[in-house]
């Protein structure tokens, strides 16, 4: 019983797969998957005059049709909100007065004074109250925690100034750039 209902479905399989190829080998086939007519699509394409007679394009008429003039120079900024740039200075001519001398460079310019100070490392951790009211603030550089009051030298280089509820004024130990850290530690 099973036999027969196997070959039964295997017949009917190999009567559809049969049937699918036979429609497809007696089919009109599509004009663009035969090699006929993809030589005839690129024989058009090279040739224009096949597809049919070419008009040519009356440019007076079409100007005449929009009604617009002519964009202007000054008309065809986009961005009409700007007033128009003024041009660039003319250079001088090279060795004239006032012009650079091209015999010699020029240095570029050094800033005078002394370099400024590096800013001081340490972010501010919190507020520490001792029994008598007063402050300490606890510090960080990211490997040592340091502690002190109001005009203690944290770490030998640097001046707590003042410590206030959500920040700490810091100065060197000479007094020199002065800098306010963020209990946030920026």
């Amino acid at each position: 019983m099973f036999a027969d209902r196997r070959r039964l479905l295997l017949g009917g399989a190999v009567v559809v797969v049969l049937g699918i190829a036979l429609w497809l080998q007696l089919s009109p086939a599509t004009p663009a998957a035969t090699p006929a007519a993809r030589a005839r699509s690129s024989r058009q394409a090279a040739e224009p005059e096949a597809a049919g007679p070419m008009q040519p394009v009356k440019l007076a008429v079409l100007a005449a049709s929009t009604g617009r003039e002519e964009p202007s120079e000054t008309s065809r900024n986009p961005f009409r909100f700007q007033p128009k740039a003024a041009p660039p200075a003319p250079r001088p001519a090279p060795g004239a007065a006032g012009g650079p001398d091209t015999g010699r460079p020029v240095a570029p310019l050094v800033p005078t004074g002394p370099p400024p100070l590096p800013p001081i490392p340490f972010k501010f951790i919190g507020i520490v109250t001792r029994e008598n009211g007063e402050k300490w603030a606890v510090l960080s550089d990211g490997r040592v925690t340091v502690h002190g009051k109001d005009g203690d030298i944290i770490d030998g280089r640097y001046r707590i100034v003042k410590i206030g509820t959500e920040s700490i004024e810091l100065t060197y130990a000479d007094g020199r750039g002065r800098q306010t850290v963020r209990l946030t530690g920026q």
